[in-house]
């Protein structure tokens, strides 16, 4: 029955690291382009913010795959940036967003 449980544990552990991996903790930093004038920064817990020209809003993001979905409250909407082997944001095709890279 102990062993039971000991594995019962290690597997719940495992299950809530991979949860914790999947939140998006990996990407989160703080991204810009090279002028400056578009910030997002994407905090741990699912929570970002994007600012441009000196207007920030406020976020929730989440990572699928190789994308970052984020649902900004008014205007910006919902956006959607592509992560590239490296490390880049690239916004929507055709959008004015220009790449984003990590501050180191």
């Amino acid at each position: 029955m102990r062993f039971k449980i000991q594995n019962l544990i290690l597997a719940g552990g495992f299950a809530a690291s991979a949860i914790f991996a999947g939140c998006g903790n990996g990407v989160a930093g703080v991204y810009s382009d090279p002028n400056g004038a578009v910030t997002l920064e994407l905090k741990s817990g699912g929570v970002a913010a994007l600012t441009f020209m000196n207007e920030t809003a406020t976020c929730s993001y989440a990572v699928s795959g190789q994308q970052i979905n984020l649902d900004c409250k008014g205007d910006p909407g919902k956006l959607s940036f592509t992560i590239h082997d490296d490390g880049s944001l690239t916004g929507p095709p055709g959008s004015f967003m220009p790449s984003l890279r990590k501050r180191k």
